[in-house]
């Protein structure tokens, strides 16, 4: 049996952005900020994921730049820096790189969901 690739993702997040974000805005209006941002940032990934079953490149690249002031607002360090790659691969016209980054990061906004609560919890 050959070496298998896992795919764990490690994320990274600016702690500091999220809590200066609740100090600024107070709890709910930080709250209803952060869930605007992932609401935005999960349409774009859809519109990203889309345009690539099309072969649409250019909108696969547009979508996922889209993503990342989104994401860098909020602290989510990994998921602005995968959505750059995406970027990349889709602007050098590469499919099969576009497709791997986009999986990537499908996975790195999962956790990266999951952790931004993480944050707000212990910031309080």
């Amino acid at each position: 049996m050959g070496p298998f690739l896992k795919r764990r993702e490690k994320v990274q997040m600016d702690a500091e952005k999220v809590t200066k974000l609740f100090a600024r805005l107070g709890d709910g209006a930080a709250e209803e900020a952060i869930c605007r941002a992932m609401e935005e940032l999960a349409a774009r990934l859809m519109a990203a994921q889309t345009a690539l079953v099309t072969g649409d490149m250019v909108r696969v690249a547009k979508a996922a730049r889209g993503m990342i002031g989104i994401a860098e607002e909020v602290g989510l360090v990994s998921l602005a820096r995968v959505a750059s790659d995406v970027a990349f691969c889709a602007g050098e016209r590469d499919p099969a790189a576009a497709a791997a980054t986009l999986a990537r990061l499908e996975r790195v906004g999962d956790k990266s969901m999951t952790g931004i609560w993480d944050l707000r919890d212990l910031s309080i």
